[in-house]
């Protein structure tokens, strides 16, 4: 991936030749990569059409109506004047629509092509294992800018719905996926700039208190580090004091989550976008703790020996009479994570709980009002 210093950021806000723009829209349609990109777009021209053909001659008619009655005033000329402006609206906004998202298409597109990286309009349920892509519904990945040099990056933009009816509701989320070297221990770096009221979590998910780690110098005050239960040395190999000093520097703003082999910074605002700033601090961001993963590739889970033992090791043990456990390791351990760093134990928000407890103690409030009233 381009650093920081070198990458070109000009198709992000060069002018735009509007039928290149519309070609290479169609050629993707073509090649079927567009058609869950579009279905919003089509779905308020409908909506557009409706008003057009339906209200339109409802307001007509009843401009109409006022002006056979000899109304006096500017009301009728009103009436005209608003039918315009609306009809004038609805058409511009879907052009702008259609047209935008071309253009967009084909800046980032462009963008991807100069920098030494690809575009992808995206996906629906992205097989991630991230945690904000296994919750909800109608989950979907978009304007997706990947690299494989040095090691596979992916920038993207994500929305998932919750509910349904009026309590539906869609979350939006942009994110960098980045794949390392070998699998590690579920760790969550819940970043304190970006909490909500009274510090609560940014995160769409909740993880048990007792996996909190408290680690030395300022990181605390930037970062939460929950890893599981019996990981902590783990994770202070991992969070070295140089390593923390990067994620304090580049990444206090953003949510990290680290999960099979695969590290992911979450933000809760579009990351591929049209903006030369953000992409400036991005390829920053990913730059600098890049350069500390060789250390992580080193790690290894020595619980997987326990699990299972190598077969020289069982060979060795059998012929002396000896038990397993009692003998030095004769080969280290495999790649990989035991069951148990696998990962982190989900908690209880109490931000959630005080709503609960305000909830049953209104419900109950009623239910006595009600019972004394009659």
């Amino acid at each position: 991936m381009t650093d920081a210093t070198t990458f070109d950021p000009t198709p992000l806000t060069a002018p735009v030749d509007r039928k290149a723009a519309q070609a290479f829209t169609a050629q993707l349609r073509r090649e079927g990569r567009l058609s869950g990109t579009v279905v919003p777009i089509i779905v308020f021209a409908i909506v557009g059409a409706a008003f057009l053909f339906i209200a339109i001659p409802v307001f007509a008619a009843v401009a109409s109506s006022l002006f056979d009655r000899g109304s006096s005033g500017p009301l009728p000329l009103l009436v005209v004047v608003f039918i315009l402006i609306v009809a004038s609206f609805i058409v511009g906004a879907i052009v702008r629509g259609f047209g935008g998202a071309a253009e967009r298409r084909y800046r980032l597109d462009r963008f991807a092509r100069v920098n030494g990286m690809t575009w992808h309009p995206g996906f629906d349920d992205p097989e991630l294992p991230g945690m904000i892509f296994a919750l909800g519904h109608d989950r979907e990945s978009r304007d997706l800018l990947r690299s494989g040099n040095p090691r596979f990056v992916e920038v993207g933009n994500y929305r998932y719905e919750t509910g349904s009816g009026k309590s539906k509701q869609t979350h939006r989320w942009g994110y960098v996926a980045i794949r390392l070297d070998t699998p590690l221990p579920h760790i969550v770096l819940d970043a304190v700039g970006n909490n909500g009221l009274f510090g609560a979590s940014n995160l769409p998910v909740t993880f048990g208190r007792g996996q909190r780690l408290s680690l030395e110098g300022d990181f605390d005050r930037h970062f939460a580090l929950y890893c599981p239960e019996g990981y902590e040395r783990d994770a202070l190999y991992l969070f070295t004091p140089d390593v923390m000093a990067r994620f304090i520097d580049s990444a206090a703003a953003l949510d990290v989550e680290i999960v099979d082999d695969w590290l992911f910074l979450y933000s809760r605002r579009d990351l591929s976008t049209l903006d030369p700033a953000t992409w400036r601090w991005l390829l920053t961001t990913v730059a600098a703790i890049d350069e500390k993963f060789a250390q992580w590739a080193r790690w290894r889970d020595e619980r997987l020996v326990a699990e299972k033992p190598s077969t020289s090791h069982a060979v060795g043990a059998a012929a002396s009479g000896a038990p397993a456990q009692a003998l030095p390791l004769l080969t280290p351990p495999p790649t990989g994570v035991a069951r148990q760093g696998r990962r982190l134990r989900r908690g209880f928000s109490w931000v959630t709980g005080v709503f609960v407890v305000i909830g049953v103690g209104w419900w109950l409030l009623t239910v006595f009002a009600d019972v004394f009233i009659r």
